[in-house]
């Protein structure tokens, strides 16, 4: 690896003082709150997993011009929903390429100020919308030693810094990109549907109590990993992107998914 990296983390409830209030009318004339899509990270956990009360979703995935993720990487995102979600309705991935904010490298806050701008999908009466934002810098938490890769920021956003997975991967001795995008997406869409006991109950004793909302199992895609690099490394070595363990699942089961 060109860089001791720790990544996959999460930011939780930071940037509940950027909700709106206003409401959103889409073109059917359907109502939903804005505020909706703006609650903590593992807030709508059983809205996500269960058919409760949204039959579909919809992801709108935003990438800056240059930035775009793979379509494997998307396409494995698409699956790790499908296996975990009930949602008859279907999945739908809407994407499109904005151009460069301009103010990288990024604050939490710059990065909930570019989805305010820019999301158009929110929650109507039965679909559940999602907002992924893969960006053109890295976050401003990037140190010498560490850099983060994504974060879940609120209870349907999450952003991948994509400049950076792009700067760790393809090359010799670093992970494939697609492998890369599909680990980070996916453990932060992991902590989006309340792992680890972020919103989804435990149903075992599994979070690792020195990185808190994190499997304690190391194989595990929520698994914490390690500052100094060795873990990202260890996750994707076996050539593809790591699963949840049983216990993980077994939360995701008792909060109405698959």
């Amino acid at each position: 690896m060109k860089k001791r990296i720790a990544v996959l983390t999460i930011c939780f409830g930071l940037l509940l003082s950027c909700s709106k209030e206003d409401d959103l009318s889409n073109s059917s004339g359907t109502v939903s709150s804005i505020a909706n899509n703006k609650k903590p990270t593992g807030s709508s956990a059983n809205d996500l997993l269960s058919d409760n009360t949204f039959k579909s979703t919809v992801v709108e995935l935003v990438y800056v011009v240059g930035f775009e993720p793979t379509t494997a990487a998307i396409n494995n995102f698409v699956a790790f929903l499908e296996a975990r979600t009930y949602k008859p309705g279907g999945i739908t991935v809407i994407k499109r390429a904005i151009a460069s904010p301009g103010n990288a490298p990024y604050t939490n806050e710059e990065i909930a100020a570019i989805e305010d701008a820019n999301r158009t999908k929110y929650n109507t009466a039965n679909q559940v919308a999602i907002w992924a934002f893969f960006a053109d810098g890295q976050s401003t938490s990037d140190t010498s030693t560490s850099v983060i890769l994504g974060t879940a920021y609120r209870n349907t956003s999450f952003v991948i810094y994509e400049k950076t997975v792009q700067g760790l991967s393809d090359s010799p001795f670093e992970p494939n990109r697609t492998l890369l995008e599909t680990t980070v997406i996916t453990h932060e869409f992991g902590h989006i549907l309340g792992l680890t006991n972020l919103g989804t109950a435990l149903q075992s004793n599994h979070e690792d109590t020195a990185h808190a909302k994190h499997c304690n199992v190391n194989s595990c895609l929520m698994f914490w990993s390690s500052e100094t690099g060795n873990g990202i490394g260890n996750m994707v070595s076996g050539g593809s992107a790591p699963q949840l363990d049983a216990q993980c699942i077994a939360d995701l089961r008792a909060n109405g998914g698959k």
